[in-house]
């Protein structure tokens, strides 16, 4: 008789079709467009979304194929992702996070409501009755903030630069724990004070779904999220997350979002296999 093993596969979502081409255009945003690969080594609507002006000069079948496509391919990854996380305990999407949609509108890079998706995607599961979303890219999740707005069923955690897009004081209401920083905060200072924020919120709540909105915006030199932390604060910042995650046993999905420093990729994937060698991240067998 043959044996058969069983094989291993990460609980890391990501596909080429990612990646935003757009003859070049992209090259004229600050977001790094193909960052996802480099990890893993409408037309007027679309161009005040991605705020690249001149994209509202092509027709709606190149925006579609060079940007918008791209975009739904990631927005399935997040789907993937959380089912896979609420089965497996953690999973990554290499992309996604797009926190400044909401299910009305989309703003700020973001065109499709992504979070909002698994949000309602994990609620619908019967073992489902509190989702905990933990934001801690620089800039306010409006987006998903204005879908969940009265719904005790969702509990935000939400660390964002108040001195920044998008300033939304409406949306601010959703939040259950806000956190605004000043400009150009440390590690130190920023590590302690999003530690605080989470104990506190898990010894209030115990959710059945964590979703990680773990923006790199937050780097020294990010000329969009004017914060001052360093690749390394940026590390522990994710190995803080996810051991809370852990030590709670709740399951997590890890969005990485913003981050528009072109070092980026190179430090979203030191975090990842610095999550690998801590072993909060490990490969799920199948047969």
């Amino acid at each position: 008789m043959v044996e058969i093993k069983p094989k291993e596969y990460w609980p890391i979502v990501y596909r080429k079709e990612y990646n935003v081409t757009f003859f070049g255009l992209e090259n004229l945003h600050p977001f790094d467009s193909k960052k996802w690969a480099h990890i893993y080594k409408w037309s007027c609507v679309a161009a005040r979304i991605s705020e690249i002006p001149v994209v509202a000069l092509f027709p709606n079948f190149l925006v579609q194929r060079q940007y918008l496509r791209p975009i739904r391919f990631q927005v399935g990854g997040t789907r993937l992702a959380g089912k896979i996380a609420r089965k497996e305990g953690v999973a990554i999407n290499l992309g996604g996070g797009f926190h400044h949609c909401s299910k009305k509108c989309g703003g700020g890079f973001c065109p499709y409501a992504d979070i909002s998706l698994i949000v309602n995607d994990a609620l619908q599961e019967n073992d489902c009755k509190l989702v905990m979303i933990i934001d801690l890219d620089a800039h306010q999740g409006n987006g998903y903030e204005r879908d969940f707005i009265g719904n005790s069923k969702v509990f935000i955690i939400d660390v964002f630069n108040k001195n920044i897009y998008p300033k939304d004081t409406y949306a601010e209401t959703a939040i259950s724990r806000a956190v605004k920083l000043d400009c150009f905060i440390q590690d130190y200072e920023y590590l302690t004070t999003v530690e605080s924020a989470l104990i506190e919120s898990l010894l209030k709540v115990k959710p059945d779904f964590i979703i990680y909105n773990a923006g790199t915006d937050i780097l020294k030199g990010d000329k969009l999220g004017l914060l001052s932390i360093t690749p390394e604060g940026i590390i522990q910042r994710d190995e803080m997350v996810f051991k809370l995650a852990q030590q709670n046993n709740i399951p997590l999905v890890m969005l990485t979002s913003g981050g528009y420093h072109k070092s980026t990729a190179n430090i979203i994937a030191a975090s990842l296999q610095n999550l690998v060698q801590q072993g909060l991240v490990k490969p799920s067998q199948v047969e």
